[in-house]
């Protein structure tokens, strides 16, 4: 059939959980046989979030092909298991950019270039790339901020000329959130009314409004809703707090929301898909009792930094029937001191990726800790790196090693840069990005957790390596270099075996984890973790 378009749309207040609901929505498309994707346009000029720092925008999440995207992109990956590619997160600075590059190469045949019709013109273009391209049934677009951001105007008017083009084939969905005033005793609906008039301002009447809450809302407030918003009924669709957003599908299918937007676009509707994978997940995370603490050691404050690593551990520890409880540990507070009272009671240890200079040291000396003290360790990206680290200074007998990202001078830089990095003077997507071939070796403990697979494929975001000039020296004294890019011959796992669980990769597995298929080494070092309360 011709492509569908359902464009995602927020307001009142960001952090709503558009991202969820898309994801949501997108779930019980594909469960319908439907092939489907998610886009995510984000107002911000940057061109991609590579250079935010995580408490700006959360964590970047990096796709098969190397583009660093906003972490929305995560929640489409692991709701419906389809790989995303820099064609499903656009940002402003990405728009500007082409249309400023399209000009100086003088596509536009001298004419004057305006945001109307250039710039939202290439805005359409990327929307209905994904359509042309790839044959989709169904291209959900979320729109990033909120209706009333200045940066979000030319979004939403490419929204309104595509819905006025393509007819029954584009329909709105409108994120909003009721309040609740506890003095009045009052859920309030006026902040929801405004913001559709703001839409409606701008030429958009959404055909479906999600309505996010703390409380339930009564028939009686979602017919009032309807009324003041020219929205049916029954697409007044509320999405209450749930104790995890895996139980949002289940919910949103309940209140019919895949069904209403199939209706809105002339499309069959047909019997209701059961989800069983999904329900026994879920049924398996509720049936879960035992409590597994696991400290995350890094420098971020804050949850969305470490948010493909947090849901990770909480696929895995689902599977291996336990509750991840995740512990934040600041890695700059750490001191040979207090290390040991700052890791007490963990049953495993993550220590987390991230770039520069700050709170490394005491990621050091927490590898250091966990290694002499047997607890299962997971280092990921610079994580690994500080394990690789920790042992030359300990075990090989380098007091002075470090990365060159740290040390330029150090004669001991068993981290080192990439000799095609050297001269690149730009932050920015210069890193190495993307999927990268891994072979593992075999009869090692990362081979016995891919299931004895000897070539597995991952998502890498780094610049520094393993300096293969000391790789010996580390295989004679214990900690085995087990994984290798084999085009590159670049390190990518080291593991020492001797230990219960103590392996890091260069790689972010955490990217490639979804709620049906939990990533195998997460699942093999939660096994390790319960092994080792």
């Amino acid at each position: 059939m011709e492509t569908k378009y359902i464009f995602v749309t927020g307001g009142v207040a960001s952090s709503l959980g558009k991202g969820i609901i898309s994801s949501s929505l997108g779930k019980l498309l594909q469960a319908r046989g439907y092939n489907i994707t998610i886009q995510k346009f984000d107002p911000y000029i940057n061109i991609d979030p590579g250079t935010l720092n995580p408490y700006e925008h959360g964590e970047c999440y990096v796709t098969v092909d190397g583009q660093e995207t906003d972490l929305d992109l995560g929640h489409y990956e692991r709701f419906t298991g389809i790989q995303t590619t820099r064609a499903n997160n656009i940002t402003t600075g990405r728009i500007y950019q082409n249309v400023i590059d399209k000009e100086r190469r003088g596509d536009y045949l001298g004419k004057t270039i305006q945001v109307v019709p250039h710039i939202t013109d290439e805005i359409k273009r990327n929307i209905k790339l994904m359509g042309q391209k790839y044959k989709f049934d169904f291209v959900i677009t979320e729109i990033g901020g909120t209706i009333g951001d200045i940066e979000s105007q030319p979004f939403l008017e490419a929204i309104r000329q595509l819905r006025w083009e393509m007819g029954r084939n584009a329909i709105n969905v409108h994120l909003t959130y009721v309040p609740y005033l506890a003095a009045a005793g009052e859920l309030k609906t006026k902040p929801t009314q405004t913001s559709v008039k703001q839409l409606q301002g701008l030429g958009i009447q959404p055909e479906v409004l999600v309505l996010r809450t703390e409380h339930h809302l009564s028939d009686d407030l979602r017919r009032k809703v309807a009324h003041f918003c020219n929205v049916d009924f029954e697409a007044v669709i509320q999405s209450p707090d749930m104790p995890s957003i895996y139980e949002v599908p289940l919910s949103m299918q309940q209140q019919g929301l895949d069904a209403i937007c199939l209706k809105k676009m002339d499309v069959e509707v047909g019997p209701t898909p059961e989800l069983g994978p999904w329900r026994s997940f879920l049924e398996r995370r509720k049936q879960a009792k035992e409590i597994l603490d696991i400290g995350l050691v890094g420098k971020y404050d804050l949850q969305d930094a470490y948010k493909s690593i947090l849901e990770s551990l909480a696929h895995a520890g689902t599977y291996n029937d336990r509750k991840v409880h995740a512990h934040f540990i600041n890695s700059e507070h750490i001191n040979r001191d207090n290390v040991g009272e700052k890791l007490a009671g963990m049953d495993g240890i993550v220590i987390c990726p991230g770039f520069g200079q700050r709170g490394i040291e005491g990621k050091i000396l927490a590898a250091e800790y966990t290694r002499t003290h047997d607890i299962p360790t997971f280092g990921i990206c610079l994580g690994m790196q500080m394990m690789v680290i920790e042992f030359a200074r300990n075990v090989l007998g380098f007091a002075d090693a470090n990365s060159r990202e740290m040390d330029s001078k150090t004669p001991h830089n068993v981290i080192d840069i990439m000799e095609e990095q050297k001269n690149i003077t730009q932050m920015g997507g210069t890193m190495r990005l993307g999927a990268y071939e891994c072979e593992v070796r075999k009869g090692s403990r990362a081979w016995e957790a891919y299931g004895e697979q000897t070539l597995v494929r991952e998502r890498h975001r780094h610049r520094y390596e393993f300096n293969n000039k000391f790789l010996a020296d580390y295989e004679a004294h214990g900690m085995h270099c087990v994984g290798r890019n084999p085009e590159a011959d670049l390190v990518e796992i080291v593991e020492i075996p001797e230990l219960r669980w103590y392996i890091g990769t260069q790689f972010h597995p955490e990217y490639s984890s979804t709620v049906l298929k939990p990533h195998p080494l997460f699942m093999s070092f939660v096994a390790a973790c319960i092994g080792n309360k």
